[in-house]
């Protein structure tokens, strides 16, 4: 009798010894599969628990990778967090190139008909703007066409001293469009990446020259301060090709890339109108793509303070990142010249609230 109670006196205290030691790494593997609520009962049992918990805790859905065939109309979706990728026929988007994405809503463009539209890939949702020529297809929006505030922005260079900016909401019948001057140093400046920030369309030119337009009061100005320094070697053929630019809570975020170097990412100080360099970006994640790059917080823990490139090893399925933390490429870098990349490739797109549309 006694035998049996010290055996099994034994075994619950072993149990509890297992439970209490289990490695880091089988703790985040458990932890990763819990709901959002699981997650954080699990996090007051102790100290430890509380810090794996938090680090793989999943507010937000990181977005997924779009990509537009050459040819047909079978669009491919990439999940980068469980490594999945998906398939859609959009016939809509027939002949149509893709100019900007946000808030689960792309806007594209039709040359051949001049024909600009906002559209929701995954419910179909169409939206029709006027027509308009856009020559490079740089632009951006505001907020989500349904939203009464949304302002469709596009700046054009027209000549080394001349911008037109050109600007569009739904529901109107026309585009608005007004020439602004540069004025020295700012001459032949091009801008290639818009980003929205608290009511203002920020601009980085091919030289890392910032401006600012102000759509309520319709005016254009230039900040007066360096560009992002990067370093001297820090140089590709296609080096404008491969800079990105993102927002998040009112902060804006640089990344230069380049095929000799680990890219570099800069944060705008706007009380000092300068561009710090960031060692860590706070656990944010950053998911670039030339024609528009996006923020994220509070993503699983393995896809924090890192940056997601809208490209995919296929071998292993694998999101080709780069870790601010570690220093280096996931999969370890090998050629990757984001300036060699086709623009209109691919594109970061908010994952759809249903799956079943893939059934």
């Amino acid at each position: 009798m006694d035998g049996k109670k010290i055996q099994t006196m034994d075994e619950e205290t072993v149990g509890q010894h297992t439970w209490s030691e289990l490695p880091t790494e089988l703790l985040e593997v458990i932890m990763s599969h819990l709901t959002l609520k699981e997650n954080i009962r699990v996090s007051s049992v102790c100290k430890r628990w509380s810090t794996v918990a938090i680090s793989v805790r999943i507010v937000n859905q990181p977005p997924w990778i779009m990509y537009f065939p050459k040819y047909g109309n079978l669009y491919e979706f990439y999940d980068p967090l469980h490594r999945k990728t998906y398939s859609l026929e959009l016939p809509e988007l027939q002949e149509s190139k893709v100019c900007y994405a946000k808030d689960g809503w792309l806007l594209l463009y039709k040359p051949r008909t001049h024909s600009v539209f906002f559209y929701d890939p995954f419910t179909q949702e169409i939206i029709q703007l006027p027509k308009f020529e856009m020559t490079y297809q740089i632009v951006a929006f505001s907020s989500p066409p349904t939203s009464p505030d949304c302002i469709v922005f596009t700046v054009k260079h027209i000549s080394p001293t001349v911008v037109a900016i050109s600007t569009c909401q739904p529901g109107v019948l026309e585009w608005t469009t007004v020439n602004y001057h540069n004025r020295l140093p700012f001459v032949s400046s091009i801008w290639n990446k818009m980003v929205f920030c608290k009511g203002l369309f920020y601009c980085l030119s091919l030289t890392g020259w910032l401006g600012v337009f102000n759509p309520q009061e319709r005016t254009w100005v230039i900040r007066v301060m360096p560009p992002p320094k990067c370093p001297e070697n820090f140089f590709a053929k296609n080096w404008w090709k491969g800079k990105f630019m993102a927002e998040h809570n009112g902060d804006i975020y640089v990344m230069y890339t380049c095929c000799n170097e680990n890219p570099i990412v800069f944060k705008l100080d706007q009380m000092n109108k300068v561009w710090e360099e960031m060692k860590s970006l706070g656990g944010l994640t950053l998911f670039a793509s030339f024609l528009s790059s996006h923020a994220k917080a509070d993503l699983h823990g393995s896809m924090r303070n890192s940056v997601y490139f809208s490209k995919v090893r296929f071998y292993g399925k694998r999101c080709i990142s780069y870790s601010l933390s570690d220093i280096r490429y996931y999969p370890r870098k090998h050629g990757h010249d984001w300036g060699e990349q086709d623009p209109f490739e691919s594109i970061w797109v908010e994952p759809p609230k249903d799956l079943s549309i893939f059934m």
